[in-house]
């Protein structure tokens, strides 16, 4: 099992940049696929980004893509998303999740997850 811990959440107005950063506890980080969803108020938890075991590839999300880009740190065991042009839509509870099971990234499942980082754009 592994836990994680996010950071970097704040307010900030659109058209601005935030980092989220995710820290796991297991130097094992690196056999887990690595991922970030997001859960805006009275809405259902949506898939936001992911990244394969090596780092190779990733995987965004449509509503994402071309703004926010993740990467991970093997050697620090940490996982990054870094936000780019901000939308007031972007607005939600932003949580790490670890695969532990699946290979393609299309099919990204969160086996493990972290607490949330709370990230709200302003208009």
């Amino acid at each position: 099992q592994v836990q994680l811990v996010e950071s970097g959440g704040g307010l900030v107005q659109a058209g601005g940049s935030l980092r989220l950063s995710c820290a796991a506890s297991r130097p094992t980080f690196r056999w887990y696929a690595m991922g970030w969803f997001r859960q805006a108020p009275g809405k259902e938890r949506e898939f936001v980004a992911a990244i394969s075991r090596s780092g190779s590839s990733t995987f965004y999300a449509d509503s994402v893509k071309g703004r926010f880009t993740i990467s991970r740190d093997s050697a620090e065991n940490t996982v990054a998303l870094q936000m780019n042009s901000l939308k007031p839509e972007d607005t939600a509870v932003y949580y790490c999740a670890a695969d532990a099971r699946r290979f393609r990234l299309e099919s990204f499942q969160g086996d493990y997850w972290g607490q949330g980082t709370e990230v709200t754009v302003s208009s």
